[in-house]
């Protein structure tokens, strides 16, 4: 499933896919298939994202359908 809140808060601070892989030490093409849905980042990866992002994991990466 795609990563759509991935890339809304990432344009929203007007960062690049280039941009956010070089803050959290990864490649452009990682973030992309993040945001694609073609991979699952482990959750240290995870953290350093939402950190760059300024957002928690449930805002990034948790469930839309109201779950625990």
């Amino acid at each position: 499933m795609k990563n759509l809140k991935l890339k809304s808060a990432r344009a929203a601070l007007d960062l690049s896919q280039q941009d956010l892989a070089e803050k959290v030490g990864v490649s452009r093409q990682t973030i992309n298939a993040i945001e694609k849905g073609d991979y699952n980042p482990t959750i240290n990866l995870c953290r350093a994202i939402c950190k760059v992002l300024g957002k928690t994991l449930d805002d990034i990466f948790g469930e839309d359908d109201g779950l625990c």
